[in-house]
């Protein structure tokens, strides 16, 4: 059986045999990693496709550069993402970057977590957490 996900460098799908997951399987297109236990930038673009299209839960952290509790955030999301690298991807949205995101996904503060799965979003938390609390968390996005 294999498992469709999106490319978070050129946003191409692909099919990777489940076996192969834990081998840093990479995009077809662009040579970029599908699963890499590092959270990749991405655009508004790119997210629209990758939540749509991937089997594997999703995890997007909306930030921002001038945000205190986001750069203190940002170490434990890394941290849980390497954790949980093969069951779940990581990405960040800069929503200074990407200002149509506020309104697009309902964001009101910052950071942000939104877990998406099935091409929905599953749940969400606002505010700074731990690696563990992350791996808690996104862990029950099945």
């Amino acid at each position: 059986m294999s498992v469709k996900l999106a490319c978070l460098t050129c946003g191409q799908g692909n099919r990777v045999p489940e076996a192969k997951l834990g081998a840093s399987p990479r995009c077809g297109t662009c040579g970029a990693g599908l699963i890499t236990g590092t959270p990749t930038e991405i655009s508004c673009d790119i997210l629209e496709k990758a939540a749509r299209i991937d089997d594997l839960p999703l995890v997007v952290d909306f930030w921002a550069a001038w945000c205190g509790p986001c750069k203190m955030m940002a170490p434990e999301f890394a941290k849980a993402s390497r954790e949980l690298k093969g069951r779940a991807r990581f990405a960040k949205l800069d929503t200074e970057a990407f200002p149509q995101a506020g309104a697009q996904y309902g964001i009101r503060g910052i950071p942000l977590l939104i877990g998406f799965r099935g091409g929905r979003e599953i749940k969400r938390q606002a505010g700074a957490i731990s690696s563990a609390q992350i791996v808690e968390w996104a862990t029950g996005l099945g």
